[in-house]
C-alpha cells in the first residue's frame, strides 16, 4: 500500500515574483521549494555568464540533482567524465556521484535545476551568493555541508577541464 497523501501544498511562483540571487558568475531565480527532505523538492533557474564557473566538484548524500538546459551550453563533470550539455539536454545525477558544472567555453548557459529533496536549498544559495560577494566567510559553506547535503570533493579531472578553457 502506498501513501498518496500530499506532503506539501501546491507551489506556484510567478516569474515576476520569484526571488533573485546574484553572484559574480550567475543569476539564480528561486522558483519553488516545498515538502520535507524525504518527499519535497527544490527548483531554481540559473543563468551563467559566458565561461562562468558554477559549482566546484561536490556530491549529495540524499538528493538527486536534475539539470535541464534551457539555452546555451553547460559543461559538467559526472563521476570521472566531463561532457557538454546543450539546449534541450537533461541530466539526472544520483546521490554520492561527484559532479560539477560551468558554462561551456565561449558560451552562456541557462539551466533549470531540480532537487528531489528540499534541504532548505534556497538558504544555501543565498549563503553562497553572500560568500561570493565577500559578505560572508567561506568557512560557513564548509560548516553547512550536512545541513544542505552539499559535500565538496577534489577532482583533478575537473580542475584540468577548467584549465584547458582558460
Amino acid at each position: 500500500m502506498t501513501d498518496d497523501t500530499n506532503t506539501f501544498a501546491p507551489v506556484l511562483t510567478r516569474h515576476a515574483e520569484a526571488e533573485t540571487c546574484a553572484d559574480p558568475s550567475s543569476v539564480m531565480r528561486l522558483l519553488g521549494e516545498g515538502g520535507d527532505t524525504e518527499r519535497g523538492f527544490t527548483s531554481y533557474r540559473s543563468t551563467f555568464a559566458e565561461g562562468a564557473v558554477g559549482a566546484p566538484a561536490h556530491f549529495h548524500t540524499k538528493a538527486t540533482e536534475l539539470f535541464f538546459v534551457l539555452d546555451g551550453a553547460l559543461r559538467v563533470l559526472v563521476g570521472d567524465d566531463v561532457t557538454v550539455l546543450r539546449e534541450g539536454d537533461f541530466l539526472a545525477v544520483p546521490p554520492h556521484t561527484p559532479h560539477a558544472f560551468a558554462a561551456a567555453p565561449g558560451s552562456t548557459a541557462d539551466v533549470l535545476f531540480v532537487f528531489d529533496r528540499s534541504m532548505d536549498r534556497f538558504a544555501y544559495l543565498r549563503l553562497l551568493g553572500r560568500v561570493m560577494r565577500g559578505e560572508a566567510d567561506p568557512k560557513e559553506i564548509t560548516e553547512s555541508a550536512q545541513r544542505f547535503d552539499n559535500h565538496y570533493v577534489d577532482s583533478p579531472i575537473w580542475r584540468a577541464a577548467l584549465e584547458t578553457s582558460s
